[in-house]
């Protein structure tokens, strides 16, 4: 796999959408959970989105109940929470796995075109961010202590581009 756009995930309601639908756009590529101290960065998540969706950005959420089993809800439940909780209006994903041997094709992929502290492949916690060009490519990888707003910065260098 070359790009992002060679993947595909399942969406929140069920329907599986090809990432070439979000072909020469900007991505910002979450791992998400609705129970974690990193919770309320949906917030900014959802501003970012409102912010940039029409200038070419989308913002993905995948929900992982793999850090402290703090995603534990279905599919479901997870889209009421952040549509209640957060407003979320940019798209969810089904929750998935981002490490091991079940990790999502896409966050392996990921991890391996933008690793983590001393070349770490693995995702460390719930909020991990990856930034994705209008190529397909990784930019650059995000911990989950880096807020959404700080990534503004890049996002506009990355539309720009």
């Amino acid at each position: 796999m070359s790009t992002v756009y060679d993947f595909e995930a399942r969406q929140i309601n069920g329907q599986d959408i090809d990432l070439s639908a979000f072909k020469g756009q900007v991505m910002l590529i979450v791992n998400t959970a609705s129970q974690c101290g990193f919770t309320p960065q949906f917030a900014g998540l959802e501003e970012l989105h409102k912010s940039y969706a029409s200038r070419g950005l989308a913002v993905l959420g995948f929900p992982c109940n793999q850090f402290g089993s703090q995603d534990p809800g279905n599919d479901d439940e997870i889209a009421v929470f952040c549509q209640v909780n957060y407003g979320v209006s940019f798209p969810m994903m089904s929750k998935i796995a981002v490490n091991g041997p079940e990790a999502h094709p896409l966050y392996q992929w990921l991890a391996s075109e933008a690793p983590g502290l001393l070349g770490s492949k693995a995702i460390k916690w719930n909020f991990t961010k990856f930034l994705v060009g209008k190529d397909g490519q990784v930019i650059k990888r995000y911990a989950p202590l880096d807020k959404p707003a700080d990534l503004a910065k890049d996002i506009e260098a990355a539309l720009a581009a």
